[in-house]
């Protein structure tokens, strides 16, 4: 005969399977807004059946089902959505610190405006042409030497900038290193954890979230991959092995990056952006910031002597032949043999070379000086070494305005008062095509232009970049929130859904009690009120 309790087992196991999904369901909606929970489910199963009890193998069909139980509680996860959501999520991260980077040096730049530098540089050749039409007035030349220090100043103030751009961005490394490192280490100590739970049949679906979130979140520092074995996951930047189960490799350092962005290991994500920022975008807007300037002082530029003009004693010129090539002359001697007899083209040295070649307004007549200078301890000229001579901040006397001189009756050279040869001359650089890139190493963003179009197309190429990285960080957050939004349709907690399976849980526990009240009664019909006869 079938067993007298088997209907009180089949209600137990039933209450205790609906009871399970009840508690799962109430741990499903308390971390509905938890960041990275998945959603749990209790896997029910039917309990191994048995054969109608006998001696022997029955030869009655079927079996007797035991009711239902439940194995595991696992939670929804598509391995799938996680892969395609670090791909995205790396590269968003790149493209945010790029588009931060570029809009950072956007406001350093501030063109078009009126406080940029090129507004300084305006006002320093329009100081020359004030100058060239008064070249004695003592007012105009305060005003040349003004507008030279305010454009050097703001020469300095944008390199430091620069550097102290480049200088965070390094800092930021360090910082999301050891960021990296702190969730490397998390990692390592979840699968160990994971692996000691599951190991003892149980499930550690709430760790594995955490360990997943954390997953997430490396993704979006540095290009990862990652597979799972028996210890945990594996975790690997390029052909750099970060974690394995519950051991974390050497920490990563600053140098230890950038090594790896240099062997393409690391070639995405918020270290890479920092990278890339620092070493491309900060320093060839520098690199361009001081190609400008040197070629500006030092750099050589074609002009067209005046006839008349006297050079001073000692001075060699580079003359320019009909065939393009240069021939070196040195003029000496008396103020005739330092006459230019005719127009002629040369190349100077920058500005420096051609204030140079003219004449202060001082008594006793001296020819001129090198307009910038370097700061004390520089070597090189450069955004920021660059300075206006301290001799003409001291005296603009010394400023070169005339290309002319004269012998006195008395035998003393003297200045021609009220020339402006030289003003002009200078004045007008700002029109000369000059070659920003004499050894031809392409690194110049133009290589033949006026200072003005070389500036311009600094800013230009500044514009087009930071509109690109704003375009490529929009489209990888739209990729990223879309792929984020497929993840929670398949592992996110619905409210609504939560509720329905909790009504059911309910009515189906409803029911497996009433089962179980019903089996006991008939129970109790048997023990007492059965077999009372005789007694």
């Amino acid at each position: 005969m079938r067993s007298t309790f088997s209907g009180i087992e089949i209600a137990k196991r039933s209450l205790f399977t609906q009871q399970a999904a009840l508690t799962t369901t109430g741990h499903n909606i308390a971390n509905a807004n938890t960041k990275g929970y998945s959603r749990q489910v209790v896997n029910m199963v039917a309990s191994r059946p048995i054969e109608y009890p006998g001696m022997m193998r029955s030869n009655i069909p079927g079996q007797m089902g035991q009711g239902v139980e439940f194995d595991h509680i696992k939670r929804i996860r598509e391995r799938f959505l996680d892969n395609q959501f670090h791909n995205e999520n790396k590269s968003l991260g790149d493209w945010s610190i790029r588009k931060d980077t570029l809009d950072k040096l956007e406001t350093i730049i501030n063109e078009p405006s009126d406080t940029g530098i090129r507004q300084t540089i305006e006002g320093f050749w329009n100081a020359w042409q004030e100058l060239s039409k008064s070249p004695e007035n003592t007012t105009a030349r305060v005003l040349v030497k003004e507008r030279a220090l305010a454009m050097t100043d703001a020469f300095n103030h944008t390199s430091r900038q620069f550097e102290d751009l480049s200088s965070d961005l390094t800092k930021n490394i360090e910082v999301k290193a050891g960021e990296a490192n702190l969730i490397l280490n998390q990692v390592a100590k979840l699968n160990e954890e994971i692996y000691r739970i599951e190991g003892l049949g149980n499930d550690a679906n709430d760790l594995r979230d955490q360990r997943d979130l954390l997953v997430d979140d490396l993704s979006k520092i540095m290009n990862i991959t990652f597979t799972e074995e028996d210890r945990g996951y594996n975790i690997s930047m390029g052909n750099v092995q970060l974690v394995a189960g519950n051991q974390v490799n050497s920490p990563l350092t600053r140098a230890s990056l950038e090594q790896a962005a240099t062997s393409n290991d690391l070639n995405s994500g918020e270290i890479y952006g920092m990278i890339q920022s620092r070493d491309h975008y900060v320093a060839n807007y520098q690199f361009q910031l001081d190609n400008m300037l040197k070629v500006l002082v030092q750099g050589d530029v074609k002009v067209t002597l005046p006839k008349d003009m006297v050079v001073p004693d000692g001075t060699t010129l580079n003359i320019v032949k009909p065939d393009g090539t240069t021939e070196p002359m040195t003029y000496s001697g008396s103020i005739t043999d330092r006459t230019l007899p005719s127009d002629m083209d040369v190349i100077v040295n920058g500005f420096n070379g051609l204030h140079a070649l003219g004449y202060s307004g001082s008594s006793p007549l001296k020819s001129g000086v090198a307009f910038f200078t370097l700061k004390p301890g520089s070597t090189e000229f450069t955004a920021e070494s660059v300075t206006v001579n301290p001799v003409i901040q001291n005296d603009v006397s010394n400023i070169s305005s005339s290309s002319r001189s004269y012998t006195d009756t008395d035998g003393i050279d003297k200045v021609v008062k009220g020339n402006n040869d030289m003003a002009l001359l200078l004045a007008g650089l700002r029109n000369k095509k000059v070659n920003f890139d004499p050894s031809a190493s392409g690194k110049p963003i133009l290589t033949d232009g006026t200072f003005d179009e070389f500036y311009r197309s600094m800013v230009g190429e500044l514009g087009v970049q930071s509109q690109e990285a704003a375009r490529q960080a929009t489209n990888q957050q739209v990729l990223v929130e879309q792929v984020e939004s497929n993840r929670q349709a398949v592992s996110g907690v619905s409210l609504d859904e939560e509720m329905a399976n909790m009504i059911k849980y309910q009515h189906a526990y409803s029911a497996a009690a009433r089962s179980l009240t019903t089996f006991d009664e008939m129970l109790d019909k048997v023990i007492n009120g059965m077999g009372v006869v005789g007694r």
